[in-house]
Protein backbone atom coordinates (compact mmCIF):
# COMPACT_ATOMS: atom_id res chain seq x y z
CA UNK A 1 0.00 0.00 0.00
CA UNK A 2 1.47 3.53 -0.78
CA UNK A 3 1.72 6.05 1.60
CA UNK A 4 0.07 8.66 0.98
CA UNK A 5 -1.89 6.62 -0.64
CA UNK A 6 -2.54 6.48 -4.84
CA UNK A 7 -6.22 6.96 -6.07
CA UNK A 8 -7.71 7.07 -9.21
CA UNK A 9 -10.91 9.30 -10.28
CA UNK A 10 -12.89 6.73 -12.44
CA UNK A 11 -15.65 8.64 -14.61
CA UNK A 12 -16.64 12.38 -14.92
CA UNK A 13 -20.34 11.69 -15.87
CA UNK A 14 -21.23 12.82 -12.64
CA UNK A 15 -21.00 16.11 -11.43
CA UNK A 16 -19.52 15.41 -7.93
CA UNK A 17 -16.30 14.48 -9.38
CA UNK A 18 -14.56 17.33 -9.32
CA UNK A 19 -15.81 17.62 -5.77
CA UNK A 20 -14.19 15.00 -4.81
CA UNK A 21 -10.85 15.37 -6.12
CA UNK A 22 -11.15 18.45 -4.42
CA UNK A 23 -11.65 17.07 -1.07
CA UNK A 24 -8.67 14.31 -2.09
CA UNK A 25 -6.39 17.41 -2.17
CA UNK A 26 -7.21 18.17 0.87
CA UNK A 27 -6.05 14.85 2.22
CA UNK A 28 -2.47 14.58 3.53
CA UNK A 29 -2.95 11.04 3.28
CA UNK A 30 -4.30 10.37 -0.35
CA UNK A 31 -3.18 11.59 -3.74
CA UNK A 32 -5.13 11.64 -7.29
CA UNK A 33 -2.50 9.90 -9.67
CA UNK A 34 -4.58 8.95 -12.68
CA UNK A 35 -8.24 9.78 -13.97
CA UNK A 36 -10.48 7.51 -16.21
CA UNK A 37 -13.77 7.90 -18.38
CA UNK A 38 -15.65 5.94 -20.89
CA UNK A 39 -15.61 8.88 -23.03
CA UNK A 40 -12.29 9.46 -24.01
CA UNK A 41 -12.41 13.16 -25.26
CA UNK A 42 -14.32 14.11 -21.49
CA UNK A 43 -12.00 12.37 -19.69
CA UNK A 44 -8.60 13.90 -21.31
CA UNK A 45 -10.21 16.91 -20.46
CA UNK A 46 -11.02 16.44 -17.26
CA UNK A 47 -8.00 14.70 -16.39
CA UNK A 48 -5.80 18.06 -17.64
CA UNK A 49 -7.85 19.88 -15.62
CA UNK A 50 -6.95 18.08 -12.63
CA UNK A 51 -3.33 17.96 -13.66
CA UNK A 52 -3.39 13.77 -13.47
CA UNK A 53 -2.55 11.31 -16.83
CA UNK A 54 -5.53 10.48 -18.36
CA UNK A 55 -5.69 6.54 -18.49
CA UNK A 56 -7.48 4.94 -21.76
CA UNK A 57 -7.88 1.15 -20.91
CA UNK A 58 -9.89 0.68 -17.34
CA UNK A 59 -8.91 -2.62 -16.70
CA UNK A 60 -4.94 -1.70 -17.49
CA UNK A 61 -5.65 1.22 -15.06
CA UNK A 62 -7.24 -1.27 -12.25
CA UNK A 63 -4.27 -4.10 -13.04
CA UNK A 64 -1.72 -1.27 -12.07
CA UNK A 65 0.08 -1.92 -8.33
CA UNK A 66 0.81 0.99 -7.96
CA UNK A 67 -3.41 1.92 -7.67
CA UNK A 68 -4.65 1.81 -3.92
CA UNK A 69 -8.39 2.48 -4.76
CA UNK A 70 -10.78 4.68 -7.07
CA UNK A 71 -13.45 7.12 -6.38
CA UNK A 72 -16.19 6.03 -8.72
CA UNK A 73 -18.63 8.75 -10.87
CA UNK A 74 -19.49 6.91 -13.29
CA UNK A 75 -23.17 6.71 -14.71
CA UNK A 76 -25.34 5.23 -12.32
CA UNK A 77 -25.83 2.04 -14.30
CA UNK A 78 -21.81 1.66 -14.89
CA UNK A 79 -21.39 1.01 -11.15
CA UNK A 80 -22.39 -2.54 -10.66
CA UNK A 81 -19.48 -3.35 -13.31
CA UNK A 82 -16.84 -1.09 -12.48
CA UNK A 83 -17.28 -1.10 -8.94
CA UNK A 84 -17.29 -5.00 -9.33
CA UNK A 85 -14.11 -5.30 -12.02
CA UNK A 86 -12.37 -2.75 -9.22
CA UNK A 87 -12.85 -5.22 -6.20
CA UNK A 88 -11.25 -8.36 -8.01
CA UNK A 89 -8.43 -6.52 -8.73
CA UNK A 90 -8.25 -5.70 -4.63
CA UNK A 91 -8.46 -2.18 -5.00
CA UNK A 92 -10.67 -0.32 -2.30
CA UNK A 93 -13.81 1.72 -3.54
CA UNK A 94 -15.50 4.95 -2.56
CA UNK A 95 -18.35 5.87 -5.09
CA UNK A 96 -21.10 8.10 -5.68
CA UNK A 97 -24.84 6.81 -4.67
CA UNK A 98 -26.66 4.56 -5.85
CA UNK A 99 -24.40 1.74 -5.40
CA UNK A 100 -26.10 -0.24 -7.92
CA UNK A 101 -29.22 -0.50 -9.66
CA UNK A 102 -30.56 -3.31 -7.60
CA UNK A 103 -30.77 -4.48 -4.14
CA UNK A 104 -29.23 -7.99 -5.15
CA UNK A 105 -26.29 -6.31 -6.88
CA UNK A 106 -25.59 -3.84 -4.10
CA UNK A 107 -25.53 -7.04 -1.92
CA UNK A 108 -23.19 -8.88 -4.22
CA UNK A 109 -20.71 -5.97 -4.64
CA UNK A 110 -20.95 -5.54 -0.20
CA UNK A 111 -20.12 -9.17 0.02
CA UNK A 112 -17.48 -9.18 -2.53
CA UNK A 113 -15.62 -6.31 -0.83
CA UNK A 114 -15.99 -7.90 2.23
CA UNK A 115 -14.45 -11.31 0.83
CA UNK A 116 -11.69 -9.65 -1.07
CA UNK A 117 -10.95 -7.08 2.31
CA UNK A 118 -11.05 -4.02 0.70
CA UNK A 119 -12.80 -0.74 1.79
CA UNK A 120 -16.15 -0.27 -0.16
CA UNK A 121 -17.90 3.11 0.77
CA UNK A 122 -20.77 4.77 -0.19
CA UNK A 123 -21.16 8.58 -0.38
CA UNK A 124 -23.88 9.45 2.35
CA UNK A 125 -22.88 12.71 3.55
CA UNK A 126 -25.54 14.33 4.85
CA UNK A 127 -25.58 11.13 7.63
CA UNK A 128 -22.58 12.48 9.17
CA UNK A 129 -23.70 16.31 9.29
CA UNK A 130 -23.85 18.56 12.74
CA UNK A 131 -27.60 18.97 12.23
CA UNK A 132 -28.55 15.31 11.26
CA UNK A 133 -25.97 14.01 14.72
CA UNK A 134 -28.84 16.99 16.84
CA UNK A 135 -31.93 15.10 15.61
CA UNK A 136 -30.65 11.87 15.31
CA UNK A 137 -29.94 12.49 19.32
CA UNK A 138 -33.18 14.77 20.32
CA UNK A 139 -34.72 11.69 18.55
CA UNK A 140 -33.12 9.08 20.68
CA UNK A 141 -33.29 10.68 23.98
CA UNK A 142 -37.51 11.00 23.87
CA UNK A 143 -37.04 14.78 23.36
CA UNK A 144 -39.75 14.58 20.50
CA UNK A 145 -41.70 11.82 22.26
CA UNK A 146 -43.22 9.58 19.52
CA UNK A 147 -42.56 10.51 16.16
CA UNK A 148 -45.71 11.46 14.11
CA UNK A 149 -44.42 12.44 10.69
CA UNK A 150 -41.16 13.52 9.06
CA UNK A 151 -40.56 15.79 5.74
CA UNK A 152 -37.15 15.60 4.56
CA UNK A 153 -36.72 17.74 1.00
CA UNK A 154 -33.92 18.48 -0.92
CA UNK A 155 -34.30 21.00 -4.18
CA UNK A 156 -32.19 22.73 -6.53
CA UNK A 157 -32.00 24.74 -9.72
CA UNK A 158 -30.03 22.80 -11.53
CA UNK A 159 -32.44 21.92 -14.79
CA UNK A 160 -33.92 25.08 -15.01
CA UNK A 161 -30.26 27.18 -14.42
CA UNK A 162 -28.35 25.23 -17.10
CA UNK A 163 -25.82 23.55 -14.59
CA UNK A 164 -27.13 19.54 -13.95
CA UNK A 165 -26.32 18.10 -17.46
CA UNK A 166 -29.06 16.23 -19.33
CA UNK A 167 -27.84 12.94 -19.15
CA UNK A 168 -29.03 13.32 -15.69
CA UNK A 169 -32.52 12.19 -17.63
CA UNK A 170 -31.01 9.38 -19.45
CA UNK A 171 -33.20 6.22 -18.65
CA UNK A 172 -30.32 3.69 -19.24
CA UNK A 173 -27.47 5.76 -17.54
CA UNK A 174 -29.07 7.47 -14.96
CA UNK A 175 -31.68 4.60 -13.70
CA UNK A 176 -33.79 7.32 -12.31
CA UNK A 177 -34.52 10.96 -12.33
CA UNK A 178 -34.54 13.53 -9.57
CA UNK A 179 -35.51 11.25 -6.85
CA UNK A 180 -33.00 8.33 -7.97
CA UNK A 181 -29.95 11.34 -7.84
CA UNK A 182 -30.92 14.23 -5.19
CA UNK A 183 -33.21 12.25 -3.40
CA UNK A 184 -31.30 10.03 -2.26
CA UNK A 185 -30.42 12.18 0.99
CA UNK A 186 -33.82 12.55 1.75
CA UNK A 187 -34.73 8.86 1.37
CA UNK A 188 -31.73 7.91 3.65
CA UNK A 189 -31.95 10.62 6.17
CA UNK A 190 -36.01 9.43 6.47
CA UNK A 191 -34.53 5.58 6.99
CA UNK A 192 -32.07 6.85 9.58
CA UNK A 193 -35.24 8.85 11.20
CA UNK A 194 -37.61 6.15 11.66
CA UNK A 195 -36.34 3.39 10.48
CA UNK A 196 -35.12 2.04 7.16
CA UNK A 197 -38.45 -0.31 6.19
CA UNK A 198 -41.79 1.46 6.27
CA UNK A 199 -45.40 -0.41 5.91
CA UNK A 200 -46.31 1.51 2.63
CA UNK A 201 -44.55 3.46 -0.15
CA UNK A 202 -46.73 5.70 -2.73
CA UNK A 203 -44.59 8.18 -4.81
CA UNK A 204 -46.03 10.98 -7.37
CA UNK A 205 -43.33 12.20 -10.18
CA UNK A 206 -43.33 15.39 -12.44
CA UNK A 207 -41.13 16.53 -15.44
CA UNK A 208 -41.52 20.69 -15.66
CA UNK A 209 -38.47 20.69 -17.94
CA UNK A 210 -40.45 17.56 -20.15
CA UNK A 211 -37.67 15.10 -19.63
CA UNK A 212 -37.98 11.65 -20.34
CA UNK A 213 -37.58 11.35 -16.28
CA UNK A 214 -38.68 13.15 -13.00
CA UNK A 215 -37.00 16.01 -12.40
CA UNK A 216 -40.16 16.93 -9.41
CA UNK A 217 -41.09 14.03 -6.88
CA UNK A 218 -43.51 13.72 -3.75
CA UNK A 219 -42.87 10.12 -1.94
CA UNK A 220 -45.11 8.97 0.90
CA UNK A 221 -44.50 6.10 3.63
CA UNK A 222 -46.63 5.38 6.31
CA UNK A 223 -44.73 3.38 9.12
CA UNK A 224 -45.76 1.34 11.72
CA UNK A 225 -47.56 2.59 14.93
CA UNK A 226 -48.69 5.28 12.56
CA UNK A 227 -45.79 7.60 11.75
CA UNK A 228 -45.84 8.59 7.98
CA UNK A 229 -43.21 10.15 5.98
CA UNK A 230 -42.64 12.62 3.14
CA UNK A 231 -39.64 12.86 0.70
CA UNK A 232 -39.54 15.31 -1.25
CA UNK A 233 -36.87 16.11 -4.75
CA UNK A 234 -36.61 18.38 -6.77
CA UNK A 235 -34.59 19.69 -9.80
CA UNK A 236 -36.61 23.00 -10.84
CA UNK A 237 -36.64 24.93 -7.69
CA UNK A 238 -35.34 28.41 -6.89
CA UNK A 239 -33.77 29.12 -4.61
CA UNK A 240 -32.71 25.51 -3.76
CA UNK A 241 -33.89 24.20 -0.42
CA UNK A 242 -32.74 21.49 2.05
CA UNK A 243 -35.24 21.36 4.78
CA UNK A 244 -36.20 19.28 7.51
CA UNK A 245 -39.12 19.02 9.88
CA UNK A 246 -39.59 16.14 12.27
CA UNK A 247 -42.60 15.75 14.47
CA UNK A 248 -43.18 14.28 17.72
CA UNK A 249 -45.91 13.76 20.60
CA UNK A 250 -44.10 16.07 22.88
CA UNK A 251 -41.78 18.43 20.08
CA UNK A 252 -41.18 19.52 16.95
CA UNK A 253 -37.95 20.34 14.99
CA UNK A 254 -37.63 22.49 11.73
CA UNK A 255 -34.13 23.06 9.82
CA UNK A 256 -33.99 25.39 6.90
CA UNK A 257 -36.95 27.18 6.49
CA UNK A 258 -36.26 30.55 5.12
CA UNK A 259 -32.76 29.78 5.71
CA UNK A 260 -32.85 29.45 9.30
CA UNK A 261 -31.01 26.56 11.23
CA UNK A 262 -32.53 24.04 13.40
CA UNK A 263 -35.46 25.01 15.82
CA UNK A 264 -37.64 23.14 18.10
CA UNK A 265 -40.73 23.92 20.41
CA UNK A 266 -42.13 21.93 22.78
CA UNK A 267 -41.79 20.23 25.78
CA UNK A 268 -38.34 19.88 25.90
CA UNK A 269 -37.56 23.30 24.36
CA UNK A 270 -40.21 25.89 25.25
CA UNK A 271 -44.16 25.06 24.84
CA UNK A 272 -44.99 28.65 23.18
CA UNK A 273 -42.15 29.46 20.75
CA UNK A 274 -39.81 28.24 18.75
CA UNK A 275 -35.79 27.94 20.21
CA UNK A 276 -32.65 27.63 18.24
CA UNK A 277 -31.55 23.92 18.91
CA UNK A 278 -27.20 23.60 19.18
CA UNK A 279 -25.90 22.01 16.08
CA UNK A 280 -22.29 19.94 16.15
CA UNK A 281 -19.51 20.57 13.45
CA UNK A 282 -19.69 19.02 10.55
CA UNK A 283 -17.20 15.93 10.47
CA UNK A 284 -14.74 15.64 7.44
CA UNK A 285 -16.50 14.37 4.36
CA UNK A 286 -16.90 10.89 4.02
CA UNK A 287 -14.34 10.09 1.86
CA UNK A 288 -12.32 11.07 4.56
CA UNK A 289 -13.15 8.19 6.89
CA UNK A 290 -12.99 5.95 3.60
CA UNK A 291 -9.27 7.22 3.35
CA UNK A 292 -8.67 6.64 7.17
CA UNK A 293 -10.26 3.57 7.18
CA UNK A 294 -7.88 2.01 4.21
CA UNK A 295 -5.28 2.42 6.52
CA UNK A 296 -7.05 1.42 9.77
CA UNK A 297 -9.65 -1.54 8.49
CA UNK A 298 -12.53 0.12 9.81
CA UNK A 299 -15.78 -1.51 9.84
CA UNK A 300 -17.48 -0.33 6.69
CA UNK A 301 -20.69 -2.70 7.38
CA UNK A 302 -22.90 -0.15 8.56
CA UNK A 303 -22.29 2.06 5.73
CA UNK A 304 -22.76 -1.03 3.12
CA UNK A 305 -26.35 -1.55 4.97
CA UNK A 306 -27.39 1.91 4.47
CA UNK A 307 -26.54 1.72 0.75
CA UNK A 308 -28.35 -1.57 0.39
CA UNK A 309 -31.91 0.06 2.12
CA UNK A 310 -31.29 3.27 -0.02
CA UNK A 311 -31.37 1.61 -3.02
CA UNK A 312 -34.56 -0.98 -2.05
CA UNK A 313 -36.76 2.14 -1.04
CA UNK A 314 -35.53 4.38 -3.97
CA UNK A 315 -36.66 1.21 -5.76
CA UNK A 316 -40.03 0.96 -4.57
CA UNK A 317 -40.26 4.57 -4.97
CA UNK A 318 -40.06 4.26 -8.52
CA UNK A 319 -42.03 0.96 -8.92
CA UNK A 320 -45.00 3.08 -6.81
CA UNK A 321 -44.62 6.58 -9.11
CA UNK A 322 -44.66 4.63 -12.20
CA UNK A 323 -47.50 1.85 -11.33
CA UNK A 324 -49.30 4.95 -9.84
CA UNK A 325 -50.27 2.79 -6.64
CA UNK A 326 -49.20 1.83 -3.08
CA UNK A 327 -46.74 -0.61 -2.48
CA UNK A 328 -46.70 -3.20 0.43
CA UNK A 329 -42.89 -2.40 1.01
CA UNK A 330 -42.61 -5.94 3.19
CA UNK A 331 -43.28 -7.67 -0.12
CA UNK A 332 -39.80 -6.51 -1.79
CA UNK A 333 -36.80 -8.14 -2.08
CA UNK A 334 -34.55 -6.95 -5.16
CA UNK A 335 -37.08 -4.91 -7.73
CA UNK A 336 -34.88 -2.98 -9.99
CA UNK A 337 -34.92 0.58 -10.30
CA UNK A 338 -36.04 1.03 -13.92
Amino acid sequence: MSTPLSLALVGFWHVHAQDYAAQLADLPDARLVAAWDDDPDRGQAEAAALAVPFAADLDELLARSDIDGIVVTTATAAHTDVIGRAIARGKHVFTEKLLAPTVTECEQLVEAARDAGVQLMVSLPRLAEGVTAAVSRLIADGSLGQITYTRVRLAHDGSIDGWLPDRFYDPEDAIGGALTDLGCHAVYLTQLFLGPAPETVSAVYGSVTGQQLEDNAVVTLRYPRGALAVIEASNVTTPGASTLEIRGTRGTLVFGFAGRGLLGKGDAFDPERWIEVPVEADPPPPIADWVAGIASGADTSQNGAAAIELTRLVAAANTAASEARTLDYSSLTSSPIR
